[in-house]
């Protein structure tokens, strides 16, 4: 099954890329300095699922901003934002680029709470980018029929999970009555075709490429209602990496900056990155829908995505992302 690619206005417009490429030279500049006193380290590894919504990792690595303020990054593949905190709070990852709930949710723990912090902004949700699929032929075609049914998330009580509860709240289905079944997202395609799952949550360009493979079916655009217009992800360290390389935070932010804006215009650059770093066919990155990638951190937008963790019961108590955005 194949769909037009609907395009629209990426996010940033000329000005809006003016004034992130000033925003970056301002912020670390480039020649690899970072800032006075030079990089503390140069060597980084980088973590990232590989959905859209990490593209402006992509296109840093793709077109050298990174080479250009003088670090390596070796980019890893994740499978969640969650799956990679462990090992980012041991140290052996300097960065990693997942969705926002994880990284709250790991703040946010009574017991040996972390302390990451959101280097820069990676997505915001756009309409297509985050979709619940159903195999093709399914009988379920209203997010009603989802009653009692099993849904595929790549990891529980991450940013899919809450933006299946908000879907379902919206239209009168009790989130306490579906079963999520953890599922990666490479292998969402066959567990809806064997039946393992009713139904499943999926990024771009995995909506786009199991619409493609399998004949999987859009149910419901998770960009609408109490979440439309939500941020996604971020580029996150925690607080004691932070501290320990300032200036090499500071050249990894203006590299991402400049890749953001670059992004927020520039679809072919998207679909170049897509195909050389996260193993998605030409065609598939051609179709699917992007997210929008800002250059600045909207600190409303994701104080209102943690207030909704608050509301559908991700979070025990009221959360200030204040504190975990880097100025």
């Amino acid at each position: 099954m194949s769909r037009l690619f609907r395009r629209r206005p990426l996010a940033g417009l000329a000005a809006l890329v003016g004034l992130a490429l000033l925003a970056a030279g301002c912020s670390g500049g480039g020649s690899g300095s970072g800032a006075p006193g030079g990089l503390e380290k140069t060597n980084l590894n980088v973590a990232a699922v590989p959905a859209m919504d990490s593209a402006g990792l992509y296109i840093a690595q793709q077109r050298g901003l990174f080479a250009a303020e003088g670090l390596h990054v070796t980019i890893l593949k994740a499978t969640s934002g969650a799956t990679v905190i462990a090992g980012q709070r041991a140290g052996t990852l300097d960065v990693t680029v997942g969705n926002y709930v994880s990284y709250i949710r790991a703040n946010n723990q009574p017991k040996d709470p972390a302390n990451f912090r959101v280097l820069t902004p990676g997505s915001i949700m756009q309409p297509g980018n985050q979709e619940i699929m159903v195999p093709s032929g399914s009988r379920i075609t209203r997010v009603s029929q989802l009653a009692g049914k099993k849904i595929a998330v790549n990891v529980e009580d991450n940013i899919g999970t809450l933006l299946v509860k908000s879907v379902l709240t919206d239209n009168a289905v009790d989130p306490g009555s579906v079963t999520f079944v953890p599922v990666p997202f490479p292998l969402m395609a066959t567990a809806l075709t064997s039946g393992q799952v009713d139904a499943a949550w999926l990024p771009e360009p995995f909506v786009s490429q199991d619409e493609e493979s399998i004949g999987a079916v859009p149910l419901a655009d998770s960009n609408q209602g109490s979440t439309q217009n939500v941020p996604i992800s971020g580029y996150m360290v925690t607080s004691t990496w932070l501290k320990k390389y300032p200036n090499t935070a500071a050249a990894f932010r203006t590299a991402i900056i400049k890749a953001q804006a670059i992004a927020a215009t520039d679809r072919g650059a998207i679909q170049q990155g897509m195909v050389r770093y996260a193993d998605t066919s030409q065609e598939t990155a051609a179709i699917a829908n992007a997210p929008e990638f800002p250059t600045l951190q909207n600190g409303v937008l994701l104080q209102r995505l943690a207030d909704l963790m608050l509301n559908f019961g991700m979070l025990q108590q009221h959360y200030n992302v204040t504190q975990m955005i880097v100025k």
